[in-house]
């Protein structure tokens, strides 16, 4: 089976801000789907914990993640998100050579 890589991870921002965060944030995930070959990539706020953004991303190779993390668009998202007053990023990868439905 083809080793894949699995992200699990969140960012903070302070609740008041994430109407301003929306914006960037879909345009930097509509830009990493469309264009980095990730398998899946998807983002949601948590509804217990306003200001929690979370992440779960599903990569074909490490290769693939790597290319990513340098894409065009992770700079001006990075630089978006600080002056929008990120607090936390945690983000940690898994590699999987299986899978199964649960």
């Amino acid at each position: 089976m083809e080793v894949k890589v699995a992200v699990f991870g969140y960012l903070r921002f302070p609740p008041g801000s994430i109407g301003s965060v929306r914006p960037h944030l879909i345009t930097f995930v509509e830009a990493t789907r469309e264009h980095d070959g990730c398998i899946a990539y998807d983002v949601a706020e948590d509804l217990a914990d306003p200001g929690l953004i979370r992440f779960s991303e599903l990569w074909p190779s490490e290769e693939s993640l790597d290319a990513h993390l340098v894409a065009p668009h992770i700079a001006p998202w990075r630089e978006a998100a600080k002056k929008l007053g990120l607090q936390e990023r945690v983000f940690t990868a898994y590699t999987t050579n299986s899978s199964r439905a649960v």
